[in-house]
């Protein structure tokens, strides 16, 4: 067996992967990337990017029809084979040259083939075992769950993967599950012309706000969908008709595909973990510089540390941890007091995220709900979106909601939730606004370019009242 030796060695070529290889190369550090199927990851040939491109042509194709003048232009049906094809050249046929071509560019190494650890900074790919001086950093990213639903691995159904891969649209598809996936791509099938039907033991989005899901659910079933919750399937077998659902309220649902998105595991299970004393298949439990606890050597970013599993949360704690690597491998400070430049503090309670349903359901920090768990005296600020001025220049019968929660201690704020139409270029000014801490009195003199959406922010302010 052959050795190679590098400072670092990264392991999962996805974008959190690639963002702590190019901060530790240019910190001067030699970096390995191994990586076992495409560079780029899953976020860009299997979810954020294909999935966002198959959303955006039927959102985009209603929002014209929203606005009189346009609505009378627009004659046609959306095209779903063109919008396959248009997928197709965001994932570039799922070929990742130009990606490769990247991190030669930028000075890191690439590996093609399953890594194991093997050892104390050792991995094993192949015949080839390759030692790091100072970090291995572990991004492989999770995979759907599959529930132990009888006969539901049988019946062969859909992962995140198969859906936003997809060659042409099923004349039906059953989606069991609520969360972000189910409700992305619950849109974009039912816009597609699927016959949709979702099944969700709770209701949709259930870490949002409660409106937010109550909106999404609505806009579903406008959408031609059939919402179901409260309701679970208990056995799944294929037929020649598709894949047959019983289901725990004593009917049967019938559908061409069914897409599984209850949940994710981490890439875990075949990656040496006995080899250093850990469980196969367990989530990497990490510090806040990323630092996989018992150990001083061995780094853990994006889905499979647990923490926010989001692809920009997870570049965000690559960058904390490609630069801690660094500067602990010429032995210079660490700054990991909170907001420091080497921890990924905003995991814990300033998160932005948006799902891109129709309307979109953009948030930063914590829920109402998840504010007073934490202890906070809080107050909740709600004001209807479509009493906005550029809402309604925005698009004829505007609707949405916007909801603002106040930390009455430090009067700053703790989160905020937008529901309405591109509602998601928002929520950046919510996550300065949180981040930074920002006095509500100080909040006043952030004035709202009118007539825009943003004009929220008064609002919002306005219903709180002067401090």
């Amino acid at each position: 067996m052959s050795e190679t030796t590098y400072d670092v060695i990264v392991i999962g070529a996805g974008a959190v992967g690639e963002n702590i290889a190019d901060r530790t190369v240019q910190g001067g550090l030699s970096t390995l990337i191994i990586e076992s199927e495409l560079v780029g990851g899953e976020c860009s040939y299997w979810a954020c990017i294909p999935s966002k491109v198959l959303l955006r042509s039927g959102i985009v194709l209603r929002a014209a029809k929203s606005v009189g003048g346009a609505r009378e232009a627009v004659t046609g049906e959306l095209d779903t084979a063109a919008v396959f094809a248009r997928r197709n050249s965001f994932t570039h046929d799922w070929n990742d040259d130009s990606q490769v071509e990247w991190l030669a560019g930028a000075g890191i190494d690439l590996v093609r083939g399953h890594a194991r650890l093997s050892g104390e900074r050792q991995v094993t790919v192949g015949d080839t075992v390759y030692t790091a001086r100072h970090a291995i950093a572990v991004s492989v990213g999770s995979d759907s769950l599959l529930p132990d639903i009888p006969g539901l691995a049988d019946a062969k159904p859909w992962t995140s993967r198969d859906a936003t891969s997809a060659t042409h649209a099923p004349s039906s598809l059953a989606i069991l599950g609520g969360g972000v996936v189910a409700v992305e791509m619950a849109t974009a099938y039912a816009s597609f012309g699927t016959k949709v039907t979702v099944l969700a033991r709770r209701s949709l989005l259930s870490g949002q706000e409660p409106f937010a899901g109550e909106t999404v659910a609505a806009s579903l079933t406008d959408l031609g969908a059939d919402v179901r919750l409260g309701v679970s399937a208990t056995s799944a077998r294929r037929t020649d008709a598709g894949v047959e659902l019983a289901l725990d309220d004593g009917s049967t649902l019938v559908a061409g595909e069914v897409l599984v998105a209850t949940g994710r595991v981490p890439r875990t299970m075949d990656l040496g973990f006995e080899s250093i004393g850990l469980t196969p298949g367990d989530w990497l439990g990490v510090d806040d510089t990323m630092r996989v606890t018992g150990f001083d050597w061995l780094y853990a970013c994006g889905d499979v540390n647990h923490r926010a599993l989001l692809t920009h949360q997870g570049k965000y704690q690559a960058r904390a941890a490609g630069d801690v690597i660094v500067a602990r491998a010429n032995g210079r400070p660490v700054s990991d007091g909170k907001w420091g430049a080497h921890v990924a503090s905003a995991d814990h309670e300033a998160v932005p995220q948006v799902t891109f349903s129709d309307p979109e359901v953009a948030s930063a920090g914590l829920t109402a709900k998840a504010a007073e768990n934490a202890g906070y005296d809080i107050r909740v600020v709600d004001y209807n979106l479509a009493e906005v001025a550029g809402a309604s220049v925005h698009a004829d019968g505007y609707a949405g909601q916007a909801r603002m929660v106040v930390d009455e201690k430090r009067k700053v704020i703790l989160g905020v939730t937008f529901v309405g139409p591109d509602v998601s270029e928002l929520i950046h000014a919510a996550t300065t606004a949180i981040v930074g801490e920002v006095p509500i009195d100080r909040l006043w003199h952030a004035v709202p370019a009118y007539p825009t959406v943003n004009e929220i922010w008064l609002r919002l302010l306005e219903t709180y009242g002067r401090p």
